[in-house]
């Protein structure tokens, strides 16, 4: 499949799931001409059904990759520091080390100034379900869309103690505000 017919069906993937108002965006600074001309980050503002912008990645992995994979994140507000985020992640996905379900990534920095959560957890989309979670194209070729979801160094220490599972067991049971850049640790877990 050709580049542009492969980003073609993850762009429609994306719409029919999240509607058909968005925005191509990119980054001028840092890694993100290394991605190739068809990567984007697509913005997705609010809608009636869905009071939250969503960002998410178009092209992180190619249609030969064994494991095919695009990240998504959501934000209370209009946010564009999460393009920058979501190339980074890209960038360490396409030329450092392959990513998947329940790795976790250092964005290096908060997530937003002033916030603890400095680290991604890739997750399943739990908010919108198998649905969105994998396109079979053709010759049974599965591409996975999976939320990154910003969490604290002390999160990931529990999670690397006891494991993703329980982690987001917990995050279930009391109620992790995804969308607070600025959200007190859910877990405060020390060695």
């Amino acid at each position: 499949m050709d580049k542009d017919l492969y980003h073609q069906k993850l762009l429609a993937h994306y719409i029919s799931n999240w509607g058909q108002y968005y925005k191509a965006l990119t980054w001028e600074k840092g890694p993100y001409r290394d991605l190739g001309d068809h990567f984007r980050i697509l913005e997705f503002p609010p809608t009636t059904e869905r009071s939250m912008w969503a960002y998410a990645t178009l092209g992180m992995s190619c249609f030969d990759d064994e494991f095919a994979l695009e990240l998504h994140i959501f934000s209370g507000e209009q946010d564009q520091t999460l393009v920058e985020s979501l190339i980074v992640v890209a960038h360490f996905h396409r030329f450092g080390s392959r990513l998947g379900h329940w790795h976790t990534i250092n964005w290096g920095r908060g997530w937003r100034l002033g916030s603890s959560c400095s680290y991604g957890l890739i997750s399943l989309p739990y908010l919108d379900g198998p649905q969105l979670e994998v396109l079979t194209l053709e010759d049974n070729k599965s591409i996975h869309f999976y939320w990154l979801v910003p969490i604290t160094e002390d999160e990931l220490a529990f999670k690397r103690e006891y494991g993703a599972e329980k982690l987001e067991e917990i995050f279930e049971e009391r109620g992790l505000d995804y969308l607070d850049p600025f959200r007190d640790n859910i877990i405060n877990f020390k060695n």
